[in-house]
């Protein structure tokens, strides 16, 4: 079992800056991509960002290209997700998952939410002036 923690969130303005973290205990985090997740009120659930295991392979979606960063320190079973230049549609909870036998997140595949076995429980961020 793998257990997520979201952190970082919050109240930001147009333009401004956030760092997402997400933790996780029970297993080590090396062995799993790991994907962020966001929730709009009102709206679905859609794949912001992955980042693979080994070779460290990233995919953004096209809302988020350039503007949003994700890394990973496999020595604090951390997943950070750098939001840039933020934008009020970028308003939203914001997730991160992970799944048994999941290590390649592939830069030209839009990510999917299902097969996720682990989510965390969020983190908010609102971007509002």
């Amino acid at each position: 079992q793998v257990q997520l923690v979201e952190s970082g969130g919050g109240l930001v303005q147009p333009g401004g800056s956030l760092r997402l973290s997400c933790v996780a205990s029970g297993k080590t985090l090396d062995q799993y991509a790991v994907g962020w997740f966001r929730q709009a009120p009102g709206k679905d659930r859609e794949g912001v960002s992955c980042i693979s295991t080994t070779d460290y392979s990233t995919y953004y979606t096209d809302s988020v290209k350039g503007r949003f960063t994700i890394s990973r320190d496999n020595a604090k079973n951390t997943v950070y997700l750098g939001l840039n230049n933020l934008k009020p549609e970028d308003t939203g909870t914001y997730y991160c998952a992970t799944a048994d036998t999941w290590s390649y997140c592939d830069p030209k595949a839009p990510l999917r939410d299902y097969g996720m076995g682990y989510w965390g429980k969020g983190t908010p961020v609102t971007v509002s002036s």
